[in-house]
């Protein structure tokens, strides 16, 4: 008798059951069906806060995409931005045929792959040495001091630098003189002043970089420590097993948009440490579009400079992404 209410009863659940599945299924279909109104009254004041951000990328990056033509126009401010000569790729000839060209992309292609050597790579160091302090509170004041630089303008960090690092009146050579050194030109001889331009740039963005990688590492399985502490393994083995194999795709999604930069540099920072004793690095492709385009007026060609700068940027970026997709990552795209 049990046996057959039992039975009766895992009939009703499994009935019980097919009818939810369906009633669930009617309402996805009925949502389909609803269209695009239905939510944008159900969620309009969602989609009212979506008009800021949108409005903010049409307006600064969309809007003046339009500018581009005068990369293909011989522009003359009385002429107008229509009513200028179009001239096809003769400004790209031009800047090709420019010896300033040939160093701006040579300095650029140095400094940001330095840079990129460097400023990648020290962050993940430092997220994996953070994630490896045990006091939280010792932990917190270490990053707070490690995320300021970050927020200090170029200006402001290059007139420290040269406070610091000056040849003639910098506290780092009064030091160094009066302990029985010569003085030292970090800022004031190429070879230095690339030494101090790496080192530096590290010092600004080490701390603000490692706020994504100790994010990743949070959401690590802590099981997985407790198993190699077990099997015996003990700290550096932990991270190069368990934390840096964790937060690989993060650090190939990081790696693959930061090789879009390598065509772009910083024009804040070159500008702000750059020097008349110092003239063999600092020009480069920012520097170029500043000069030619703010200072000489000659808008086409910067513009024609920006663009190529652009299309470069991008083509780095599809083919990392796709070289990345065929190691086995996920990519970007």
């Amino acid at each position: 008798m049990d046996l057959r209410k039992g039975i009766l009863r895992g009939g009703e659940t499994v009935k019980l059951e097919s009818a939810s599945n369906h009633e669930t299924a009617l309402a996805n279909r009925k949502a389909v069906n609803r269209g695009f109104a239905y939510y944008l009254r159900r969620d309009i004041q969602l989609y009212l806060l979506l008009l800021i951000p949108m409005a903010f990328v049409l307006v600064f990056k969309y809007a003046p995409m339009s500018g581009l033509v005068l990369a293909f126009k011989d522009y003359k401010i009385a002429r107008g931005f229509w009513g200028s000569e179009w001239v096809g790729f003769e400004v790209f000839a031009d800047i090709f045929a420019k010896h300033d060209f040939g160093r701006a992309v040579r300095n650029t292609l140095l400094l940001n792959t330095l840079d990129l050597l460097f400023s990648f790579t020290m962050p993940i160091a430092l997220a994996l040495l953070l994630n490896e302090i045990k006091s939280i509170k010792f932990k917190r004041v270490n990053q707070t001091l490690l995320y300021l630089p970050h927020f200090l303008s170029w200006i402001i960090i290059g007139a420290i630098a040269y406070q610091l690092l000056s040849e003639s009146n910098g506290v780092v050579n009064h030091v160094i003189e009066m302990m029985g050194g010569t003085r030292i030109p970090f800022l004031q001889e190429d070879t230095h002043w690339l030494i101090s331009y790496l080192a530096i740039g590290v010092w600004q963005s080490m701390g603000w970089g490692t706020i994504i990688y100790l994010a990743a590492m949070s959401g690590i399985n802590p099981e997985l420590y407790e198993a190699a502490t077990v099997d015996g393994a003990g700290r550096w083995r932990k991270v190069w097993n368990i934390t840096l194999p964790s937060i690989r795709p993060t650090i190939v999604t990081l790696l693959i948009m930061n090789l879009g930069r390598v065509m772009e540099g910083s024009f804040e920072r070159i500008f702000a440490l750059q020097n008349k004793a110092t003239t063999e690095f600092t020009t480069t492709i920012p520097v170029l579009v500043y000069r030619w385009g703010i200072e000489s007026g000659n808008f086409s060609r910067a513009t024609a400079l920006g663009l190529f700068q652009s299309v470069i940027g991008l083509t780095l970026v599809l083919l990392a992404d796709r070289i990345a997709k065929k190691l086995g990552e996920d990519g970007l795209l």
